[in-house]
């Protein structure tokens, strides 16, 4: 199909420049911009006049619930919202029931994704046999499945010996090892972040060491295999001080935050909302700020939804019971936008983190607006607003602390492989 998306805002969030451009695209490529190219008839034509075109938007970390947990979402539900909030790339990971150790589970995945032709989904596969931290699994067929990278999700690999000889497999081959930096026996437990707020509630913490004693660890490896590592979910000033510090040093580092921990902290929790109840724990003000920083200065590559559908009975638990998790594929765009703004950071930088950067990441020609580049884009009202309400999501999952905020931007269409996936009429 050739579509021409007229009048709309470009933006580069790689060269971080905004201007007004016109987009021209056929057989699933971007064929110019500007002018069209001779003999272009278009099929359809999008008026972006007045509004923004970015490239779609690239989620390091979304739970799509399938295979095993169609109760809370499924694939049609989440892929929708992914569309609906303009995330044409995502990443979910492999804590799936059963979980995704073996190939013909990820080729189901797959083939299940791309039969419903909406979003490009990249499966993590686990790290180890069914995220037990006992036995590796077989990495290289996992691969040849369509795994990204291999994890652990949230859950650590306690003996350290295991985790030394997966990074050795994982850098044989050229893999990256995707790890939630967290100490299992420090972080046992806790539902809240350690401090006066966790004590006045009389809820168990885990503590900010619980992160950065596992970064020691992990760099250490690092260090001895020469494996290339993605931290998933730093959420401390601590951590990213550590990250800033790998970084400087050399090694093959990268890592994500999720966007709750951009804009909330533990105070947030107010009395026991469950809605708050998250993994990893939201912390202080200054490990925030510290957060924003890093995303400023490029310690943090990337801002990621950790969007994790639950249930509502999970979430009208008292607050230490709850399941930890919020929806955020649709907020994604928005909460983005909204550090922008209260950061004063330009509109490109700011979408670089959830564009090109986390692209780069899982070495993906994605999150960028290039000629002959595959045409995933996202077109969206800045000045529009929208309020976060269970109606207003395409979800299944309808828990998130933002609920009932009034946020910035709104998806008006998303572009993926040069077809119209969504269109907000």
């Amino acid at each position: 199909m050739k579509i021409y998306i007229q009048g709309g805002t470009l933006i580069d969030p790689v060269a971080g420049t905004e201007q007004q451009q016109d987009v021209f695209i056929a057989a699933g490529k971007i064929v110019a911009l500007g002018s069209a190219p001779a003999d272009f008839n278009a099929a359809k034509t999008i008026d972006a006049t007045g509004l923004y075109v970015a490239p779609g938007f690239v989620d390091l970390s979304a739970r799509l619930r399938e295979p095993g947990y169609e109760h809370k979402a499924t694939l049609e539900s989440e892929m929708a919202a992914a569309l609906a909030g303009g995330v044409t790339t995502l990443v979910c990971p492999p804590d799936t029931d059963p979980v995704l150790d073996e190939p013909g589970l990820v080729e189901m995945l797959k083939f299940r994704a791309r039969n419903l032709n909406r979003a490009h989904v990249y499966p993590l596969g686990a790290l180890t046999v069914g995220l037990k931290g006992q036995v590796i699994t077989e990495m290289v067929e996992l691969t040849e499945a369509g795994c990204v990278g291999f994890s652990q999700a949230d859950t650590p690999i306690v003996d350290t010996q295991v985790l030394l000889r997966a990074l050795q497999y994982a850098n044989t081959y050229g893999y990256t090892a995707w790890l939630r930096p967290q100490d299992a026996y420090l972080a046992k437990g806790g539902v809240a972040a350690s401090g006066p707020l966790a004590s006045r509630l009389g809820l168990s913490g885990v503590p900010v060491s619980a992160e950065t004693i596992a970064l020691h660890t992990i760099f250490e490896l690092v260090r001895v295999t020469g494996a290339r590592v993605h931290l998933s979910h730093v959420s401390s000033g601590a951590g990213v001080a550590l990250m800033r510090a790998a970084k400087a040093e050399g090694l093959p580092v990268t890592c994500d935050v999720t966007i709750n921990h951009v804009h909330l902290i533990d105070i947030d929790i107010g009395y026991f909302d469950s809605q708050f109840r998250l993994d990893p724990p939201l912390r202080s003000q200054r490990d925030r700020e510290a957060i924003r920083a890093g995303l400023l200065d490029g310690t943090i590559d990337a801002i990621c939804s950790d969007h994790t559908p639950v249930d509502d009975d999970e979430k009208l638990l008292p607050f230490a019971e709850a399941t930890p998790g919020a929806t955020g594929l649709e907020l994604l765009l928005s909460l983005t936008v909204k550090w922008a703004d209260e950061a004063g950071v330009s509109l490109a930088k700011a979408l670089n983190r959830i564009t090109a950067a986390p692209a780069d990441v899982l070495k993906l020609p994605a999150g960028r607006i290039e000629v002959g580049s595959t045409a995933d884009l996202c077109v969206f009202d800045r000045g529009a607003h929208w309020r976060v309400e269970p109606r207003a999501l395409k979800s299944q999952g309808h828990n998130t602390p933002f609920l009932g905020y009034e946020l910035p931007a709104r998806v008006r269409a998303t572009v993926v492989g040069g077809q119209v996936a969504f269109e907000q009429r």
